[in-house]
């Protein structure tokens, strides 16, 4: 993705189900669990750059010593900031203390048995330290203390909000994450006292009330309580001051979640390949979490699985996991990636006509690199098709000679593009700025013959096509092709996301300017008056009443027309070669990804009410000039997101 946007966040979970004595005995530390949340928090870095976080409890802590604890940081370097800051806390004790794991145990800060850890993204609003994950609610009732981290965005964060008022309460905050922690921080509250009141205390000590409530806490019962209103996409990690510990993933399932156990420990990650790189497992061994379903670690260590939401019926997991997000590293995305490449085959023959004497394929950026490999096998089965075609066509006439010159033609392949430095935006502004970012991208001179070849250069999204524009068309120009095609292997991005990518604007798509500046020249303004009506008119109705109408602003054009006026809006003046470019269509997305068919930033079709809603809102701060007031709802707020 040339065009780099902020997305999904990552969340880790370890829970060590041995006593720390056990891990200092078998692995040389009792350190075990902190080093494995660190796999598994750097192996996710890419989910979130501008903030980390990490809570702990530690469940044999001594009356009069902290029981949760948490770290947190901003900036990219956030994940060694907070282990650093961690470690340094132990350097207060003696190697005796260290090594003494009935010290440890009872009295060390962050020698925990439970830890979770998050990687921050802020999609749509705001930031700082205090938006960072996990959000913390402390009691000094170990089983009313909480702290949550997820990967989420909520698209009713309103109906939310109103339903703790309802309840009583007087929330401090309006961002999603603090509304969550509360409604489930509510319910919990009111499981304790439940339980307090419940129990004859006649001959019990305090400790003995406190660990009955603990263990009669009910995670499931809680999270169904907690959830029923909930409408976004989320995967969401919490634990709880007495020991036990709840990941529950959205009933749409649009975010991800999976984890992995045995005796020794329970484990959660945003993505498998971190899990597996992480305890070295196979694939088989790592679990997704299916949509709606909760994977719960009590204090006891008993491990269950349990369906809290209902599934939906047509449950749609993001497609740009599998697109651009996820590590490629993944069994099952590597080949969706390659086979993304491989489906955009037909499309890029049609627009060289079939020319790949006089045609080079190359990607841009790294992130293409896998549908790259998929476009470049893709091409090879192609062209030996069209070679054993002419073989046969002419056997009789063609000299061995002749031949052996169609059998030697292989598809050309270059490394055209190189990304050469990273732009600092506080170096220059305005016309020096954008000179700089023209230098983002370097070439490769030599690896096309001027004014004769055509350069096919494979991206894996086009959102905005800044970076195309202002950068790559220009520097790929600079080899003197006579046509550059960019390739995308997905679809055209038309629709805001709502559900944790920072995609909310609609003048951030190029696809949308294009199919704007189509209706104007066309002399269809009236289309674009007439779906404002619409989005104003259904904007006090309930969500599950609202459809989107934003799909109107494209109807009235197919995706080559669309296309081809991208190519022109990306095309300056000063560019002498032709532009065309070749998207990726949504039914070869689906058979490429099949499992994953959230494709509502392509289709328009949201899986939430919700969504609906949102887009709408969209539309309308577009056309009022609004857009930094980003899925405004009826009471004035702001989104924080995970």
């Amino acid at each position: 993705m040339t065009d780099i946007i902020k997305h999904e966040c990552g969340i880790a979970m370890v829970r060590l189900l041995k006593p720390l004595d056990y891990y200092y005995k078998k692995y040389g530390t009792w350190q075990y669990g902190l080093d494995k949340l660190y796999l598994l928090m750097e192996k996710q870095h890419n989910r979130g750059q501008e903030g980390a976080g990490l809570g702990a409890v530690k469940l044999q802590a001594a009356p009069g010593n902290e029981f949760i604890f948490r770290e947190r940081a901003l900036g990219s370097s956030a994940i060694a900031e907070i282990f650093g800051n961690i470690h340094e806390t132990f350097k207060k004790y003696t190697p005796e203390q260290l090594s003494n794991i009935d010290f440890v145990e009872k009295s060390v800060a962050f020698a925990a048995e439970l830890f979770i850890g998050h990687l921050r993204y802020s999609t749509t609003g705001k930031s700082g330290l205090t938006y960072v994950h996990p959000l913390l609610r402390r009691n000094n009732w170990a089983s009313r203390s909480l702290a949550l981290a997820g990967n989420f965005n909520m698209t009713n964060v309103d109906e939310m909000f109103e339903q703790l008022i309802s309840e009583g309460q007087h929330p401090r905050d309006y961002a999603d994450t603090f509304v969550m922690l509360e409604s489930f921080g509510h319910y919990l509250d009111r499981e304790v006292q439940y339980q307090y009141d419940k129990l004859d205390r006649n001959n019990m000590s305090g400790q003995e009330v406190s660990h009955l409530i603990e263990e009669k806490l009910d995670i499931p019962f809680l999270l169904k309580r907690a959830s029923k209103l909930w409408d976004g996409g989320y995967a969401l990690c919490g634990l709880i001051g007495c020991g036990d510990t709840f990941t529950l993933r959205d009933p749409w399932g649009i975010r991800s979640a999976f984890y992995y156990y045995d005796d020794e420990v329970a484990v959660v990650a945003s993505e498998r390949p971190v899990i597996q790189t992480a305890f070295n497992l196979k694939k088989d061994d790592v679990h997704e979490l299916q949509p709606g379903e909760a994977f719960i670690v009590k204090r006891n260590g008993n491990i269950r699985t349990t369906q809290i939401l209902e599934k939906k019926e047509k449950i749609t997991p993001c497609s740009f996991e599998r697109i651009y997000f996820s590590r490629g590293s993944d069994f099952d995305i590597y080949r969706e990636r390659k086979k993304l490449g491989e489906l955009l085959v037909p499309k890029i023959a049609e627009t060289i006509h079939n020319d790949f004497d006089n045609t080079v394929f190359s990607f841009i950026p790294n992130t293409a690199e896998v549908a790259y490999f998929g476009m470049l096998e893709g091409l090879e089965k192609h062209f030996n098709h069209n070679k054993a075609v002419e073989l046969l066509e002419k056997s009789d006439e063609l000299t061995p000679d002749e031949i052996e010159s169609i059998l030697a033609k292989r598809v050309r392949s270059e490394k055209v593009a190189i990304k050469d430095i990273k732009l600092r935006t506080f170096i220059a502004q305005g016309n020096s700025r954008n000179d700089l970012a023209a230098h983002v991208y370097d070439v490769t001179y030599g690896s096309l013959r001027r004014g004769k070849d055509t350069l096919v250069i494979i991206d894996d999204s086009i959102v905005r096509g800044t970076t195309l524009k202002q950068s790559i068309i220009k520097i790929l120009d600079r080899l003197d092709p006579k046509k550059i095609v960019i390739v995308s292997s997905s679809p055209q991005i038309r629709y805001p996301d709502c559900y944790g990518i920072d995609m909310s604007r609609m003048s951030e798509f190029i696809a949308f300017k294009a199919a704007i500046a189509l209706l104007k020249e066309r002399g269809m303004q009236s289309v674009i008056d007439e779906v404002y009506e619409k989005c104003v008119a259904q904007s006090r109705k309930r969500k599950e009443e609202i459809v989107n109408h934003v799909k109107e602003i494209y109807a009235p054009f197919t995706d080559e027309e669309i296309s081809d006026k991208i190519a022109q809006m990306l095309t300056t003046k000063d560019i002498k070669a032709e532009v065309k470019i070749v998207f990726q269509t949504i039914e070869d997305l689906h058979n490429a990804c099949p499992n994953n068919n959230g494709d509502w930033y392509f289709s328009g079709n949201y899986p939430t009410p919700g969504g609906n809603r949102l887009v709408n809102n969209a539309f309308i701060n577009y056309i009022e000039g609004q857009e930094n007031k980003a899925y405004q709802y009826s009471l004035n707020f702001s989104k924080n997101g995970g």
